[in-house]
């Protein structure tokens, strides 16, 4: 998008009576103004990132022991902090998210419940549960150990620093920290641990572990929205280092590169896995269910240590259990051959050892088509219990099981391949496009939800997504009317918006899904789109850089889709209002409308008339009652021939219907009108009309049609690609017989 400038015109004023009133321009196609922030120097008017574009570094350097008996995790952690801003800043925030989990958290605190003459027991026993998991901060210190000031605001940690840092230059610090763990399927969350089903071994997924840096950027200083659970995570990039200590008979998957494979895994393992790194259509098990299930039977006394190193990354997460299952394949991507694998326990098979990996490597290959090629060296899927899913850098938690007797449904299938895939493109979105979750949740979910319902379509024609489809959209509208919830425009912030399910999933990904396959088509969206990922790959994005980026790649003005779609709760409702049906009539055609001529056919009947006044006296009879008599409008008619060149009158000899459509805006959301038309031989014809239709008069439009053929039947959007929430006006059948048009040798048209 060009630099728009938001110019204030001093309105017409009217004085009527005691009341002023003053024009307001409604117009949608008016340009988005204020709406947007300015560009500047750090972000550009065409959505590219400035010329002073910066943003901070933060690299961790963190040793972390899992306590399985007591359910804690402890560790320490050094922080690089580097100040890439033109700021001098005098405290740094910390984000403290484990604190949603203690005694007395913000979010308890302001949580609402209600009574009912009949509650689940898990509700009843949520309400009393007395679990404290917040962080328990031991000691904050520079790196050369002398105790740092800090003050601990709910969820965020604000380290007063002793000197000011400045431009250019890095802090480092350290924190020691612990928590307990949470039990995932009591109290929720995206982190925790559970119990098997089969055998009470556990399995721990182990998140938002450590102290994180917050963002400080160019658009709001430091990102410090408290955590309440809906809103995700904004995070700056940096390096790390992570030492890992858990029981000696645990497997461990996580973030980053395995540096110490050697101590941790067994020679056969070490084999299995470098097959796997060669074995392009098949996964390798590097450690199978019959290994697992032995190995679930003992509890090592000893421990362990895996390191990992994880470069450009955002965040850090890992799970651990002694009864993983674990498999791995390559995937070619051309450039390079990242691996894809999966740790499940044996009561997610056959399910997970089936497909798993390979909807994983699936992703994999669909999202480096439509975004960029996947830059990690792995990519994860880690069994995580029942349902949902959590994503992190590399790695992703996934729930998803088969049926107690091992058997499952199609559904359950799907469910699964949905997850991993869904899960995988958040590597995408937000982990290298990394936008601000807290504050805009559709730029990651919308935009991965989107390239999702690609990737499902590409795995099974007949996978029917949940999201993606524009008719979708209208589907979870109705359900969040139904249940009396107030629609919030998709612009909102998570913690907010009753609506954030709908909102951020479904209407945001079903308007990616219109604007590629309705407004701009296919090749146009798709460029724009890896434009986008392309420029802000590894940076932090905000709304108007993706809607000025989709303008500026496209060529095309969509201030208006923007506008409807993303800042109002408008719906679409587009209707046939009428349709006329004309012909031209020629100069010498006889216009005989029956109903005249029935009714004075029956009133000569009844008055039995003898004669008329002409036939009892010719003398009043003159040329006109000739039958030979030209008349003048034949003659006229014949002029106005005798000036039109051949291929006019080829036209008018070619007895074409004309077909004036007028269209409806019944409600606030305006999109492009697309008409199929069915003609009485069988055949049809579809007809896509732009938006900008609608530019001078977004609530009835009229387009004018014609074909030799007759119409039997008109549809408006035939194949429900604008999400019109109304469909039963979107048809018009044939009645009656065509109007007729006559021609004049003025050039005019008229009736």
């Amino acid at each position: 998008m060009q630099l728009k400038r938001f110019v204030l015109v001093c309105s017409t004023v009217f004085m009527i009576h005691a009341g002023v009133f003053a024009q307001h321009n409604d117009n949608p196609f008016r340009q988005l103004g204020q709406l947007l922030p300015a560009p500047n120097a750090f972000r550009t008017g065409s959505g590219m990132p400035g010329p002073s574009y910066w943003q901070q570094q933060a690299d961790y350097t963190i040793t972390v022991e899992l306590d399985e008996d007591i359910k804690r995790i402890k560790g320490k952690e050094t922080i690089t902090y580097h100040n890439n801003s033109p700021d001098v800043l005098h405290y740094l925030w910390v984000q403290l998210d484990q604190n949603i989990r203690a005694r007395q958290s913000l979010s308890s605190r302001t949580s609402t419940q209600t009574l009912s003459g009949s509650m689940r027991t898990g509700s009843l026993q949520y309400l009393h549960r007395d679990f404290d998991g917040g962080f328990n901060i031991h000691s904050v210190r520079d790196k050369n150990g002398r105790v740092l000031s800090y003050t601990v605001v709910e969820t965020m940690m604000r380290i007063d620093l002793p000197t000011d840092l400045r431009s250019g230059k890095t802090f480092v610090f350290q924190i020691e920290w612990d928590y307990l763990l949470n039990e995932r399927y009591m109290g929720g969350g995206r982190s925790g641990y559970h119990e098997n089903d089969k055998d009470s071994t556990l399995v721990f997924a182990i998140a938002q572990f450590f102290p994180r840096m917050a963002v400080y950027d160019d658009v709001n200083g430091w990102r410090h929205k408290q955590f309440f659970g809906s809103g995700e995570f904004a995070l700056p990039f940096g390096n790390y280092q992570v030492k890992i200590t858990v029981p000696a008979d645990y497997v461990v998957a996580a973030t980053g590169t395995l540096q110490n494979s050697s101590a941790v895994l067994s020679p056969k393992q070490k084999n299995q896995l470098a097959l796997a790194g060669k074995s392009f259509q098949n996964t390798v098990m590097v450690v199978d269910e019959e290994e697992a299930v032995v190995n679930g039977q003992t509890k090592s006394t000893n421990k362990k240590t895996w390191i990992f190193n994880a470069e450009n990354v955002r965040d850090f997460a890992f799970a651990a259990s002694r009864n993983f299952i674990w498999d791995a394949m390559a995937v070619d991507l051309n450039v390079h051959t990242p691996l894809a694998m999966s740790f499940y326990t044996a009561d997610g098979n056959p399910l997970w050892e089936k497909y798993s990996t390979k909807a994983l490597a699936h992703g994999m290959r669909i999202f480096s088509d439509f975004t960029i090629t996947y830059p990690y060296p792995k990519a994860v899927s880690v069994m995580t219990g029942r349902g949902g899913g959590m994503e992190y850098p590399m790695l992703a938690f996934n729930g998803g099981k088969p049926n107690s007797d091992s058997t499952y449904f199609k559904w359950q299938r799907n469910g699964l391949v949905g997850v991993v895939i869904h899960e995988f493109g958040h590597n995408i979105f937000p982990m290298i496009v990394n936008s601000d979750e807290r504050q805009w949740g559709w730029m990651d979910e919308g935009m991965n939800s989107f390239v999702e319902y690609l990737a499902e379509e590409a795995w099974d024609r007949s996978f029917n997504s949940g999201d993606g489809p524009a008719y979708s959209s209208i589907r979870d509208r109705r359900m969040d009317e139904r249940r009396g919830i107030r629609l919030s425009p998709i612009m909102t912030a998570c913690d907010i918006d009753q609506t954030y399910a709908y909102n951020a999933y479904n209407k945001a990904s079903a308007g990616l899904n219109i604007l590629r396959e309705t407004i701009l088509g296919r090749e146009l969206f798709d460029f724009a789109f890896k434009e986008y990922v392309e420029r802000w790959k590894f940076k932090h994005p905000m709304p108007a850089d993706f809607f000025r980026t989709m303008e500026d790649a496209s060529g095309v003005d969509l201030d208006w889709f923007w506008r409807g779609w993303f800042f109002t709760t408008d719906a679409v409702d587009l209707a046939i209002d009428k349709v006329q049906w004309y012909q031209i009539r020629k100069a010498d055609e006889t216009v005989v409308d029956h109903r005249i001529e029935n009714y004075i056919t029956k009133l000569r009947n009844n008055e039995a008339i003898a004669k008329t006044a002409i036939e009892q006296d010719t003398t009043l009879l003159d040329l006109y009652d000739n039958p030979d008599y030209v008349s003048e409008e034949a003659v006229e008619y014949k002029s106005f021939l005798d000036k039109l060149t051949d291929e006019q009158k080829k036209l008018l000899a070619q007895d074409y219907n004309y077909y004036q459509i007028d269209i409806k805006n019944n409600d606030g959301m305006i999109m492009p009108v697309i008409l199929k038309f069915v003609y009485e031989d069988g055949s049809e014809e579809l007809h896509r009309i732009p938006a900008e239709i609608w530019q001078t008069d977004n609530r009835k439009v009229s387009k004018v049609f014609f074909s030799k053929k007759r119409m039997k039947q008109i549809l408006l959007d035939p194949y429900y690609e604008t999400a019109d929430c109304n469909i039963n006006n979107n048809e018009w059948n044939v009645t009656g017989r065509p109007e007729l048009i006559t021609l004049s040798n003025r050039g005019r048209y008229r009736r």
